[in-house]
Protein backbone atom coordinates (compact mmCIF):
# COMPACT_ATOMS: atom_id res chain seq x y z
CA UNK A 1 0.00 0.00 0.00
CA UNK A 2 1.03 3.47 -0.72
CA UNK A 3 2.35 6.25 1.53
CA UNK A 4 -0.32 8.19 0.07
CA UNK A 5 -2.88 5.37 0.48
CA UNK A 6 -1.97 4.81 4.29
CA UNK A 7 -2.47 8.79 5.33
CA UNK A 8 -5.76 8.57 3.08
CA UNK A 9 -6.74 5.38 5.86
CA UNK A 10 -5.34 7.07 8.78
CA UNK A 11 -7.46 10.37 7.87
CA UNK A 12 -10.57 8.23 7.24
CA UNK A 13 -10.28 6.50 10.76
CA UNK A 14 -9.22 9.40 12.69
CA UNK A 15 -12.30 11.83 12.64
CA UNK A 16 -14.82 8.87 12.95
CA UNK A 17 -13.11 7.76 15.73
CA UNK A 18 -14.20 11.17 17.63
CA UNK A 19 -17.58 11.34 16.19
CA UNK A 20 -18.64 7.99 17.41
CA UNK A 21 -16.66 7.80 20.72
CA UNK A 22 -18.57 10.86 21.94
CA UNK A 23 -22.36 9.19 20.50
CA UNK A 24 -21.59 5.73 22.25
CA UNK A 25 -20.25 7.71 25.21
CA UNK A 26 -23.53 9.47 25.54
CA UNK A 27 -25.51 6.39 25.13
CA UNK A 28 -23.81 4.48 27.72
CA UNK A 29 -24.34 6.94 30.19
CA UNK A 30 -28.27 7.76 29.15
CA UNK A 31 -29.18 7.21 32.85
CA UNK A 32 -26.65 9.68 34.43
CA UNK A 33 -27.20 11.81 31.80
CA UNK A 34 -31.15 11.90 32.13
CA UNK A 35 -30.90 11.95 35.91
CA UNK A 36 -28.76 15.43 35.61
CA UNK A 37 -30.38 17.18 32.61
CA UNK A 38 -34.25 15.79 32.69
CA UNK A 39 -34.99 14.94 36.61
CA UNK A 40 -38.79 12.96 37.00
CA UNK A 41 -40.09 11.33 39.11
CA UNK A 42 -40.62 8.44 36.56
CA UNK A 43 -37.15 6.75 35.44
CA UNK A 44 -38.11 5.68 32.10
CA UNK A 45 -39.34 9.59 31.33
CA UNK A 46 -35.73 11.15 32.39
CA UNK A 47 -34.32 7.62 29.88
CA UNK A 48 -36.90 8.56 27.25
CA UNK A 49 -35.98 12.67 27.48
CA UNK A 50 -32.40 11.47 27.33
CA UNK A 51 -32.65 9.89 24.48
CA UNK A 52 -34.71 12.53 22.85
CA UNK A 53 -31.70 14.71 22.83
CA UNK A 54 -29.67 12.35 21.82
CA UNK A 55 -32.14 12.15 18.62
CA UNK A 56 -32.20 15.81 18.44
CA UNK A 57 -28.56 15.48 17.39
CA UNK A 58 -29.44 12.82 14.56
CA UNK A 59 -32.29 15.48 13.39
CA UNK A 60 -29.61 17.70 12.65
CA UNK A 61 -27.13 15.81 10.39
CA UNK A 62 -29.52 16.58 7.46
CA UNK A 63 -28.82 20.05 7.77
CA UNK A 64 -24.97 19.02 8.10
CA UNK A 65 -25.57 16.87 5.19
CA UNK A 66 -26.26 19.88 2.88
CA UNK A 67 -23.50 21.99 4.01
CA UNK A 68 -20.83 19.69 4.26
CA UNK A 69 -22.30 17.45 0.80
CA UNK A 70 -22.40 21.20 -0.71
CA UNK A 71 -18.35 22.12 0.98
CA UNK A 72 -17.26 18.54 0.00
CA UNK A 73 -18.32 18.86 -3.61
CA UNK A 74 -17.48 22.76 -4.26
CA UNK A 75 -14.44 23.48 -2.22
CA UNK A 76 -12.55 19.95 -2.14
CA UNK A 77 -13.18 16.73 -0.01
CA UNK A 78 -10.02 17.80 3.19
CA UNK A 79 -11.58 21.03 3.56
CA UNK A 80 -14.71 19.43 4.52
CA UNK A 81 -12.75 16.52 6.96
CA UNK A 82 -10.89 19.39 8.79
CA UNK A 83 -13.69 21.34 9.73
CA UNK A 84 -15.73 18.76 10.89
CA UNK A 85 -13.49 17.05 13.08
CA UNK A 86 -13.59 20.54 14.67
CA UNK A 87 -16.97 20.89 14.71
CA UNK A 88 -17.18 17.30 17.01
CA UNK A 89 -14.15 18.05 19.52
CA UNK A 90 -15.34 21.92 20.98
CA UNK A 91 -18.80 20.82 21.71
CA UNK A 92 -17.92 17.60 23.16
CA UNK A 93 -15.56 18.77 25.38
CA UNK A 94 -18.50 21.75 26.53
CA UNK A 95 -20.52 18.63 27.25
CA UNK A 96 -18.16 17.82 29.79
CA UNK A 97 -18.16 20.94 31.48
CA UNK A 98 -22.17 21.49 31.18
CA UNK A 99 -23.94 22.67 34.42
CA UNK A 100 -26.86 20.06 35.56
CA UNK A 101 -30.55 20.77 36.33
CA UNK A 102 -29.96 21.00 39.68
CA UNK A 103 -27.44 23.90 39.02
CA UNK A 104 -28.70 26.15 36.54
CA UNK A 105 -32.53 24.46 36.03
CA UNK A 106 -34.26 24.04 32.66
CA UNK A 107 -31.21 25.91 31.02
CA UNK A 108 -29.27 22.85 31.09
CA UNK A 109 -31.38 20.98 29.10
CA UNK A 110 -31.63 23.15 26.43
CA UNK A 111 -27.51 23.68 26.40
CA UNK A 112 -27.38 20.06 26.32
CA UNK A 113 -29.84 19.48 23.44
CA UNK A 114 -28.09 22.50 21.35
CA UNK A 115 -24.48 20.88 21.90
CA UNK A 116 -26.29 17.71 20.66
CA UNK A 117 -27.73 19.40 17.50
CA UNK A 118 -23.96 21.10 16.84
CA UNK A 119 -22.32 17.21 16.86
CA UNK A 120 -25.03 16.26 15.27
CA UNK A 121 -24.32 19.01 12.17
CA UNK A 122 -20.78 17.76 12.19
CA UNK A 123 -21.86 14.11 11.79
CA UNK A 124 -24.41 14.76 9.32
CA UNK A 125 -21.04 15.62 7.30
CA UNK A 126 -17.57 13.35 8.73
CA UNK A 127 -18.88 9.67 8.14
CA UNK A 128 -20.06 10.25 4.09
CA UNK A 129 -17.01 12.75 3.47
CA UNK A 130 -14.60 10.11 4.54
CA UNK A 131 -16.02 7.53 2.74
CA UNK A 132 -15.97 9.47 -0.48
CA UNK A 133 -12.08 10.09 0.40
CA UNK A 134 -11.14 7.10 0.45
CA UNK A 135 -13.34 5.57 -2.47
CA UNK A 136 -11.64 8.41 -4.58
CA UNK A 137 -8.37 7.15 -3.12
CA UNK A 138 -8.79 3.47 -4.18
CA UNK A 139 -8.46 0.69 -6.54
CA UNK A 140 -11.19 -0.64 -7.96
CA UNK A 141 -10.64 -4.21 -6.78
CA UNK A 142 -9.85 -3.26 -3.17
CA UNK A 143 -12.63 -0.39 -2.93
CA UNK A 144 -14.30 -2.08 -0.09
CA UNK A 145 -11.80 -3.45 1.98
CA UNK A 146 -10.68 0.30 1.58
CA UNK A 147 -13.29 2.65 2.45
CA UNK A 148 -14.39 -0.09 5.59
CA UNK A 149 -11.78 1.73 7.47
CA UNK A 150 -14.01 4.40 7.62
CA UNK A 151 -16.94 2.65 8.77
CA UNK A 152 -13.75 0.90 11.07
CA UNK A 153 -13.20 4.01 12.29
CA UNK A 154 -16.76 4.92 13.36
CA UNK A 155 -17.16 1.49 15.22
CA UNK A 156 -13.50 2.21 16.90
CA UNK A 157 -14.32 4.56 17.90
CA UNK A 158 -17.75 3.63 19.92
CA UNK A 159 -15.62 0.47 21.41
CA UNK A 160 -13.35 3.79 22.41
CA UNK A 161 -16.25 5.05 24.70
CA UNK A 162 -17.99 1.62 25.49
CA UNK A 163 -14.55 0.68 27.25
CA UNK A 164 -14.02 3.95 28.71
CA UNK A 165 -17.34 3.79 30.24
CA UNK A 166 -17.38 0.35 31.34
CA UNK A 167 -13.90 1.46 33.24
CA UNK A 168 -15.33 4.38 34.72
CA UNK A 169 -17.90 1.59 35.38
CA UNK A 170 -15.44 -0.88 37.07
CA UNK A 171 -12.94 1.54 38.67
CA UNK A 172 -15.15 4.18 40.42
CA UNK A 173 -17.87 3.92 42.99
CA UNK A 174 -21.42 4.48 41.65
CA UNK A 175 -21.68 7.39 43.48
CA UNK A 176 -18.95 9.40 42.11
CA UNK A 177 -19.51 7.68 38.70
CA UNK A 178 -22.77 9.64 38.88
CA UNK A 179 -22.25 12.46 40.37
CA UNK A 180 -18.95 13.29 38.26
CA UNK A 181 -17.17 10.86 36.61
CA UNK A 182 -19.35 10.65 33.52
CA UNK A 183 -18.09 13.83 32.27
CA UNK A 184 -14.20 12.39 32.15
CA UNK A 185 -14.82 10.82 28.65
CA UNK A 186 -16.49 14.03 27.39
CA UNK A 187 -13.55 16.34 28.51
CA UNK A 188 -10.82 13.54 27.34
CA UNK A 189 -12.89 13.22 23.74
CA UNK A 190 -11.07 16.69 22.67
CA UNK A 191 -7.50 15.29 22.54
CA UNK A 192 -8.86 12.38 20.33
CA UNK A 193 -10.20 15.74 18.02
CA UNK A 194 -7.03 17.12 18.05
CA UNK A 195 -5.12 14.14 16.81
CA UNK A 196 -7.20 14.02 14.03
CA UNK A 197 -7.10 17.87 12.82
CA UNK A 198 -3.20 16.80 12.65
CA UNK A 199 -3.37 14.40 10.78
CA UNK A 200 -6.02 15.87 8.31
CA UNK A 201 -3.73 18.56 7.86
CA UNK A 202 -1.20 16.92 5.95
CA UNK A 203 -3.60 14.68 3.56
CA UNK A 204 -3.89 15.44 -0.42
CA UNK A 205 -6.84 15.62 -2.52
CA UNK A 206 -8.42 13.19 -4.47
CA UNK A 207 -7.71 13.42 -7.84
CA UNK A 208 -10.51 13.11 -9.82
CA UNK A 209 -11.31 14.10 -13.60
CA UNK A 210 -14.96 15.05 -12.92
CA UNK A 211 -15.57 18.96 -12.95
CA UNK A 212 -17.18 20.12 -9.81
CA UNK A 213 -20.35 20.89 -9.15
CA UNK A 214 -21.63 24.62 -8.72
CA UNK A 215 -25.16 23.75 -7.34
CA UNK A 216 -24.52 20.15 -5.58
CA UNK A 217 -28.13 19.93 -3.82
CA UNK A 218 -30.03 21.12 -7.19
CA UNK A 219 -28.24 18.90 -9.01
CA UNK A 220 -28.25 16.06 -6.65
CA UNK A 221 -32.42 16.25 -6.50
CA UNK A 222 -32.89 17.24 -10.27
CA UNK A 223 -30.95 14.37 -11.96
CA UNK A 224 -29.62 12.20 -9.02
CA UNK A 225 -32.89 11.96 -6.66
CA UNK A 226 -33.19 8.33 -7.77
CA UNK A 227 -30.05 7.16 -6.05
CA UNK A 228 -30.25 9.44 -3.21
CA UNK A 229 -33.40 7.32 -2.14
CA UNK A 230 -31.86 4.18 -2.94
CA UNK A 231 -29.04 5.29 -0.46
CA UNK A 232 -31.55 6.34 2.04
CA UNK A 233 -33.96 3.12 1.99
CA UNK A 234 -30.57 0.82 1.76
CA UNK A 235 -29.09 2.12 5.19
CA UNK A 236 -32.23 2.25 7.26
CA UNK A 237 -31.33 -1.11 8.39
CA UNK A 238 -28.26 -0.50 9.33
CA UNK A 239 -29.55 2.48 11.23
CA UNK A 240 -31.96 0.87 13.24
CA UNK A 241 -29.76 -2.33 14.03
CA UNK A 242 -26.59 -0.58 15.24
CA UNK A 243 -28.14 2.15 17.61
CA UNK A 244 -30.54 -0.50 18.82
CA UNK A 245 -28.34 -3.10 19.73
CA UNK A 246 -25.11 -1.40 20.58
CA UNK A 247 -26.10 1.84 22.09
CA UNK A 248 -29.29 1.62 23.32
CA UNK A 249 -29.15 -2.33 24.44
CA UNK A 250 -26.66 -1.15 27.25
CA UNK A 251 -29.77 0.55 28.81
CA UNK A 252 -32.04 -2.34 27.84
CA UNK A 253 -29.93 -4.71 29.52
CA UNK A 254 -30.22 -2.69 32.93
CA UNK A 255 -33.66 -2.16 32.84
CA UNK A 256 -35.67 -5.34 31.31
CA UNK A 257 -32.60 -7.93 32.09
CA UNK A 258 -31.49 -5.70 35.57
CA UNK A 259 -27.72 -6.82 35.02
CA UNK A 260 -25.74 -4.37 36.65
CA UNK A 261 -24.17 -1.28 34.09
CA UNK A 262 -20.83 -2.50 34.85
CA UNK A 263 -21.33 -6.03 33.25
CA UNK A 264 -24.08 -4.30 30.71
CA UNK A 265 -20.86 -2.40 29.30
CA UNK A 266 -18.49 -5.43 29.42
CA UNK A 267 -20.52 -7.13 27.35
CA UNK A 268 -21.24 -4.52 24.49
CA UNK A 269 -17.34 -3.85 24.45
CA UNK A 270 -16.86 -7.32 23.56
CA UNK A 271 -19.44 -7.35 21.08
CA UNK A 272 -18.15 -4.05 19.44
CA UNK A 273 -14.89 -5.91 19.24
CA UNK A 274 -15.75 -8.70 17.28
CA UNK A 275 -16.82 -5.71 14.87
CA UNK A 276 -13.77 -4.42 14.14
CA UNK A 277 -12.78 -7.76 12.96
CA UNK A 278 -15.68 -8.61 11.01
CA UNK A 279 -15.98 -5.47 9.28
CA UNK A 280 -13.06 -5.92 6.97
CA UNK A 281 -13.57 -9.57 6.30
CA UNK A 282 -17.34 -8.57 4.95
CA UNK A 283 -15.55 -6.00 2.77
CA UNK A 284 -12.44 -8.31 1.34
CA UNK A 285 -15.62 -10.72 0.58
CA UNK A 286 -17.71 -8.47 -1.15
CA UNK A 287 -14.63 -7.35 -3.10
CA UNK A 288 -13.95 -11.40 -4.23
CA UNK A 289 -17.62 -12.32 -5.02
CA UNK A 290 -20.03 -8.75 -5.00
CA UNK A 291 -21.45 -6.45 -3.17
CA UNK A 292 -25.22 -8.00 -3.29
CA UNK A 293 -24.85 -11.65 -1.91
CA UNK A 294 -22.96 -9.94 1.14
CA UNK A 295 -25.77 -7.34 1.61
CA UNK A 296 -28.70 -10.27 0.79
CA UNK A 297 -26.79 -12.57 4.11
CA UNK A 298 -26.24 -9.66 6.44
CA UNK A 299 -29.64 -7.78 5.74
CA UNK A 300 -31.76 -11.31 5.30
CA UNK A 301 -30.03 -12.25 8.26
CA UNK A 302 -31.19 -9.04 10.52
CA UNK A 303 -34.92 -10.30 9.14
CA UNK A 304 -34.81 -13.26 10.07
CA UNK A 305 -32.50 -13.76 13.45
CA UNK A 306 -33.98 -10.25 15.33
CA UNK A 307 -36.50 -12.13 17.42
CA UNK A 308 -34.21 -14.90 17.73
CA UNK A 309 -31.09 -12.64 19.11
CA UNK A 310 -32.82 -11.06 21.74
CA UNK A 311 -34.52 -13.69 23.34
CA UNK A 312 -30.99 -15.26 23.94
CA UNK A 313 -29.91 -11.38 25.26
CA UNK A 314 -33.00 -11.63 27.79
CA UNK A 315 -30.93 -13.77 29.87
CA UNK A 316 -28.98 -13.70 33.18
CA UNK A 317 -26.61 -15.90 32.29
CA UNK A 318 -23.82 -13.37 30.67
CA UNK A 319 -22.95 -15.95 28.14
CA UNK A 320 -25.97 -15.76 26.79
CA UNK A 321 -26.47 -12.03 26.34
CA UNK A 322 -22.78 -12.06 24.62
CA UNK A 323 -23.95 -14.58 22.16
CA UNK A 324 -26.88 -13.01 21.73
CA UNK A 325 -24.94 -9.41 20.85
CA UNK A 326 -22.53 -11.58 18.76
CA UNK A 327 -25.17 -12.74 16.63
CA UNK A 328 -25.78 -9.21 15.67
CA UNK A 329 -22.54 -7.95 15.52
CA UNK A 330 -21.99 -10.82 12.36
CA UNK A 331 -24.88 -9.47 10.73
CA UNK A 332 -24.30 -5.61 10.93
CA UNK A 333 -20.11 -6.38 10.89
CA UNK A 334 -20.69 -7.79 7.36
CA UNK A 335 -23.17 -5.16 6.38
CA UNK A 336 -21.07 -2.22 7.57
CA UNK A 337 -18.21 -3.85 5.77
CA UNK A 338 -20.35 -3.89 2.31
CA UNK A 339 -21.97 -0.46 2.47
CA UNK A 340 -19.64 2.15 2.31
CA UNK A 341 -18.65 1.44 -1.17
CA UNK A 342 -22.13 0.16 -2.18
CA UNK A 343 -23.04 3.75 -1.95
CA UNK A 344 -19.74 5.31 -2.93
CA UNK A 345 -20.58 3.49 -6.53
CA UNK A 346 -24.22 4.41 -6.56
CA UNK A 347 -23.48 8.06 -6.65
CA UNK A 348 -22.04 10.11 -9.30
CA UNK A 349 -18.46 12.03 -8.96
CA UNK A 350 -19.75 15.46 -9.43
CA UNK A 351 -22.25 15.03 -6.11
CA UNK A 352 -20.80 12.01 -4.92
CA UNK A 353 -20.36 13.83 -0.84
CA UNK A 354 -23.77 15.43 -1.33
CA UNK A 355 -25.70 12.26 -2.52
CA UNK A 356 -24.47 9.87 0.04
CA UNK A 357 -24.15 12.13 2.93
CA UNK A 358 -27.96 13.56 1.97
CA UNK A 359 -29.54 9.78 1.80
CA UNK A 360 -27.46 8.00 4.50
CA UNK A 361 -28.22 11.15 7.15
CA UNK A 362 -31.68 11.22 5.99
CA UNK A 363 -32.35 7.42 7.08
CA UNK A 364 -30.02 7.92 10.53
CA UNK A 365 -32.06 11.12 11.27
CA UNK A 366 -35.07 9.45 11.31
CA UNK A 367 -34.76 6.02 11.98
CA UNK A 368 -30.92 5.73 13.76
CA UNK A 369 -31.21 8.61 16.46
CA UNK A 370 -34.56 7.59 17.48
CA UNK A 371 -34.21 4.03 17.25
CA UNK A 372 -33.18 4.42 21.44
CA UNK A 373 -36.23 6.43 22.15
CA UNK A 374 -38.42 4.48 19.88
CA UNK A 375 -37.60 0.67 21.52
CA UNK A 376 -37.79 2.33 25.19
CA UNK A 377 -41.21 3.90 23.68
CA UNK A 378 -42.44 0.61 22.51
CA UNK A 379 -41.63 -1.17 25.65
CA UNK A 380 -43.14 1.28 28.04
CA UNK A 381 -46.39 0.98 25.39
CA UNK A 382 -46.76 -2.57 24.78
CA UNK A 383 -44.79 -3.95 27.94
CA UNK A 384 -43.31 -6.47 25.68
CA UNK A 385 -38.97 -6.48 26.40
CA UNK A 386 -38.25 -7.95 23.09
CA UNK A 387 -40.78 -5.34 20.94
CA UNK A 388 -37.78 -3.76 19.75
CA UNK A 389 -37.11 -6.82 17.71
CA UNK A 390 -39.81 -6.34 15.60
CA UNK A 391 -39.89 -3.22 14.57
CA UNK A 392 -35.64 -3.84 13.44
CA UNK A 393 -37.39 -7.20 11.78
CA UNK A 394 -39.22 -4.36 9.38
CA UNK A 395 -36.74 -1.54 8.62
CA UNK A 396 -34.47 -4.61 7.28
CA UNK A 397 -37.38 -5.93 5.33
CA UNK A 398 -38.09 -2.45 4.08
CA UNK A 399 -33.90 -2.15 3.09
CA UNK A 400 -33.86 -6.17 1.31
CA UNK A 401 -36.52 -4.19 -1.08
CA UNK A 402 -33.88 -2.10 -2.02
CA UNK A 403 -31.29 -4.80 -3.05
CA UNK A 404 -33.38 -6.41 -5.11
CA UNK A 405 -33.27 -3.16 -7.41
CA UNK A 406 -29.12 -3.00 -7.16
CA UNK A 407 -27.00 -4.23 -10.22
CA UNK A 408 -23.45 -5.53 -9.05
CA UNK A 409 -21.03 -2.91 -8.63
CA UNK A 410 -17.73 -4.87 -7.32
CA UNK A 411 -14.54 -4.23 -9.10
CA UNK A 412 -15.95 -1.34 -11.87
CA UNK A 413 -14.23 1.87 -12.24
CA UNK A 414 -15.41 4.98 -10.10
CA UNK A 415 -17.08 7.61 -11.92
CA UNK A 416 -14.95 10.23 -12.26
CA UNK A 417 -11.94 7.93 -11.16
CA UNK A 418 -8.23 9.20 -13.07
CA UNK A 419 -7.44 5.19 -13.46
Amino acid sequence: MSNERSKAIAAGISGNVLEWYDFAVYGYFALTIGKHFFPSDDPTTSVIAAFGAFAAGFLMRPVGSLFFGHMGDKLGRKRALTLSVMLMAIPTFCLGLLPTYDQIGPAAAVLLVLLRMLQGLSVGGEYTTSITFLAEHSRPEKRAFFCSWSVWGANAGILLGSGVAALISNTMSAEAAQDWGWRLPFLGGVLIGFIGLYIRRGISEPATNAPRSESPLVESFRYHWRDLLRISALAIVLAVAFYMVFIYAATWLQEMVHVSKARALDINTLAMASILIIIPVGALLSDRIGRKPILWVAIGGLAVFSYPLFQLMHHQDSSMILMGQLGFALFVGLLAGVMPATMAELAPARVRVTVMSVGYNLSFAVFGGTSPMVSAYLIKTTHVDLSPAIYLSIAALISLLVVFTLKETAGIKLDGAES
